[in-house]
């Protein structure tokens, strides 16, 4: 475990009386656009315009299988329910998510250490990377709720202390994304526009906020206005398939009301140099299951 470093100057406002737009102040791609790894310089440049980029199949169909497996022994473990780290549906009571899976599970584990997944991170980051966060999100049929519109920095900024934009997720498939069943949307290039949110962060915010959003949401005015900027893309793919999604993104998914379940993983790869501090928005930060303090770097 290491210590938080003392608190830079904030450069990103936010949950303050009003929303403000900063624009954004740090990289998209931290590394040379000719660093080698696994991301081919062309495919960089499209992640630093658009701040997402989705490979068709990063795991194969046995690594699939072998994480749904995993999946199926988490969540029907009465150990795993009943853990904090298990957050379920408000109406069905049905598992949501499950975090620091990498933290209860060599299986997934091995994934978060694999070269191609740690291998782009290193490589979009410039540098030696830790896990922010990792977990696995159901979305069962017939009526799991969404995620509603946010940027994960602002979180993770206002309430984890993350410094700089220098963060990265994947999202990997684990069932069919279709474009009917809850998949995540991203407004191409709002990465590059910090959208502070009003009202200040309520104590243990993070209670209710993994059930349903509420603090750090944007307006629905300053949501037209992105969307009529950018647009919106929806992400579809088979199981194995992959988005990479830049931390400012502003981004959510819809219900699925649909039979076809939609899960993934997902894993938040943060720069060493980048580590969390004291929260820029939030009275304490929040456990080190959804923001680790635990900055080793992956091996």
């Amino acid at each position: 475990m290491t210590t938080a470093p003392a608190r830079p100057k904030d450069l990103y406002p936010t949950r303050g009386a009003a929303e403000v737009t900063t624009p954004r102040q740090d990289p998209v791609v931290w590394s040379a656009p000719d660093a080698p790894g696994p991301i081919q310089p062309a495919d960089l440049g499209a992640f630093e315009r658009d701040g997402f980029l989705s490979i068709d199949q990063l795991v194969g169909p046995d690594d699939v299988a072998r994480f749904r497996t995993e999946t199926q022994r988490l969540i029907t473990d009465p150990k795993i329910r009943a853990d904090e780290r298990s957050i379920v549906e408000p109406k069905t009571q049905e598992i949501r998510s499950v975090f620091e899976i990498h933290k209860i599970s060599e299986v997934f584990a091995s994934l978060v250490r694999d070269e191609r997944v740690a291998g782009i991170a290193r490589q979009i980051l410039g540098s030696e990377v830790y896990v922010h966060q990792t977990r696995i999100n159901l979305k069962p049929g017939f009526g799991a709720s969404g995620f509603y519109w946010h940027s994960d920095f602002e979180t993770w900024h206002a309430e984890d202390g993350m410094p700089n934009m220098r963060a990265v997720s994947v999202s990997i498939a684990l069932t069919e994304n279709y474009d009917t069943n809850g998949g995540l949307m991203i407004m191409p290039g709002s990465h590059k526009t910090f959208l502070g949110c009003a009202g200040e962060t309520p104590k243990d915010n993070y209670k209710k906020s993994l059930q349903m959003q509420d603090a750090g949401t944007p307006s629905d005015e300053a949501l037209t206005t992105m969307a009529d900027a950018h647009g919106i893309k929806l992400f579809t793919g088979r199981a194995g398939s992959a988005t990479w999604f830049d931390c400012n993104c502003m981004h959510g998914s819809g219900d699925n009301i649909t039979p076809y379940a939609r899960s993934n993983v997902f894993i938040v790869f943060n720069s060493v140099e980048n580590s969390a501090v004291e929260p820029f928005a939030a009275p304490v930060p929040r456990p080190d299951f959804i923001g680790s303090r635990d900055f080793t770097p992956v091996r």
